[in-house]
């Protein structure tokens, strides 16, 4: 364990990776001499992303490895001194240079699960000035990684459960930290692999990738291989020169098609022969460089078939421009006649990669019966999330010494929920998901086959409602600094988020125009919202 920590540690956040106003509400609190009082708070969102009714909750993993190494060096107690008041008391900075995490306790939602709005993804319950000092980072971890993951989860729905779909947004994103996050959690969201090799170093994220035209571009087709000859897939027979046999199979494939010799590119005719020589058992060909249907096909062809002489097996092919529909279809057609030409079965079922700016709208087309394509590669409209590049999670104060507290606010949406809380969800006789249910933790857990009188947020009236299960939500992960039961890896997180959005109700995983789905407040909660609204306990 303390290995795999200490390589993902090199990707994690540091503990002035905050903002300035920590620092100073900080010495506020030292001064007030309230540093080590007992609080807590909650980090949530107040709206799905997207216009869409679910969040996946995503993150937890980086939180708990942020805050078990969280420390602050020397160099960094030095810089906040150097920006606060020259005349602050050193036995402050005393204070955080001891800082750690030690009487920390964290409750959160598991990674991958259904999040909703006003529900905590995270409770963070420790010494006031400490778990202040949390805020920034803690939400810095969890927002992006949730949003990218439920971007993701968006696309895997458009995509259905059969196309294979990469990330490969890394140029695109925002920053080295920003494409790292990203690739790990589109993945998390149900992604198949990414272009980031980081990402697979650090985070067992699979890897995937093809060439790009720069590879074809730099072949003019005078190049000689050093070492044309390749021997056959099994090893046994003689080495066959490859540059000979495609030249051989680029004639019969271009009286199959149609095609004059002279019509596809010599080049790059050499950068494949190039590339089947390094990668033979991993040969895909990039179309679109010169002409798909005039030089990349039947110079994809030829090496194919050469190579399919030889025991080998050509892995696919990759459209990068044009209509991307139209032309995966024809590229199958052309497939299916030259596998019954040639007498090649495995030739039609090559895959068909597709990439260019794709986005949810492209996608569903993409997507759609008979469109031939079986994987789809997606950069920046996964890593940036034009559609909305922020989440909004908040991290408010709930309670200190005991004592609930609240944001009373003149927008009703930003008021806060008081108090220290649990989280439940509710479910039917089938399975379904019927609304997750807030309470204080001082509540008696709600009873499958009770019936419960319940206030959904933003409702005039209560409800009632009887659950035939209750799935407690929020799980112990961190107690007093400890971790008290293993993380699950990301593969068993990016497992869990699939189960996760299978048990939405059709209108609630609907994309556009979605059902609400209903979050509700026990009759205890709802009454100490009431009494410190109206100015009761403060």
């Amino acid at each position: 364990m303390a290995a795999e920590w200490d390589a993902e540690g090199r990707a994690a956040a540091r503990p002035l990776l905050t903002d300035y106003y920590q620092a100073t509400m900080a010495l506020g609190y030292w001064r007030a001499g309230r540093a080590l009082d007992p609080a807590e708070f909650e980090l949530f969102f107040r709206r799905c992303p997207f216009g869409g009714s679910f969040v996946l909750a995503a993150g937890l993993r980086d939180c708990m490895r942020f805050l078990r190494t969280f420390r602050l060096l020397d160099a960094d107690v030095q810089f906040l001194a150097s920006m606060l008041p020259p005349d602050t008391d050193p036995a402050f900075f005393k204070h955080l240079r001891a800082l750690d995490c030690s009487g920390v306790t964290v409750r959160a939602l598991p990674e991958g699960s259904l999040a909703f709005p006003g529900v905590p993804l995270l409770q963070v319950s420790g010494p006031l000035l400490l778990v202040q000092l949390l805020e920034t980072p803690l939400l810095c971890l969890v927002s992006y990684a949730s949003l990218v993951a439920t971007n993701a989860a968006r696309l895997r729905l458009i995509a259905g459960p059969d196309k294979r779909l990469l990330e490969l947004g890394l140029r695109r994103a925002q920053g080295p930290d920003g494409g790292l996050t990203a690739s790990t959690y589109s993945y998390l969201g149900g992604f198949d692999s990414s272009s980031n090799v980081l990402a697979g170093q650090l985070r067992g994220v699979p890897m995937a990738g093809t060439l790009a035209h720069s590879f074809i571009t730099s072949f003019s087709g005078n190049e000689v291989p050093p070492d044309p000859m390749l021997a056959p897939a099994a090893g046994k027979g003689p080495r066959v020169d490859l540059v000979a046999r495609v030249k051989l199979w680029l004639e019969r494939v271009c009286a199959h098609l149609g095609l004059g010799l002279q019509e596809p590119h010599l080049g790059e005719q050499a950068a494949f022969v190039a590339y089947a020589l390094a990668f033979p058992r991993a040969f895909q060909g990039l179309l679109d460089t010169y002409s798909v249907r005039r030089s990349g096909l039947p110079n994809f062809l030829a090496v194919a078939l050469a190579l399919g002489e030889l025991g080998y097996r050509a892995v696919g092919v990759r459209l990068d421009s044009g209509d991307l529909l139209q032309q995966a279809q024809e590229i199958r057609r052309v497939f299916r006649t030259t596998a019954a030409q040639f007498q090649v079965p495995w030739l039609e079922a090559v895959p068909i990669a597709v990439s260019n700016n794709i986005d949810e709208k492209e996608l569903a087309r993409l997507a759609q019966e008979g469109s031939e394509v079986n994987v789809i590669g997606i950069g920046t409209s996964v890593v940036t999330c034009p559609q909305q590049p922020s989440l909004g999670c908040v991290y408010k104060l709930v309670s200190v010494g005991g004592q609930p507290r609240m944001k009373l606010t003149e927008d009703p949406e930003k008021q806060t929920l008081p108090g220290s809380k649990a989280a439940f969800r509710l479910l039917g006789s089938d399975g379904s998901l019927l609304m997750d249910l807030l309470q204080l933790a001082e509540e008696p857990p709600p009873q499958a086959g009770q019936e419960l009188r319940v206030w959904p947020r933003g409702a005039q009236e209560p409800c009632t409602v009887r659950p035939a299960q209750v799935e407690p939500l929020l799980r112990l992960w961190l107690r007093l600094g400890e971790l008290c039961e293993p993380l699950p890896s990301l593969s068993e997180s990016r497992a869990f988020a699939q189960q996760s959005l299978s048990r939405l109700s059709p209108a609630h995983r609907r994309l556009q125009s979605p059902a609400l789905y209903q979050v509700a407040l026990s009759e205890k909660l709802r009454a100490l919202v009431d009494s410190l609204s109206a100015g009761g306990l403060l």
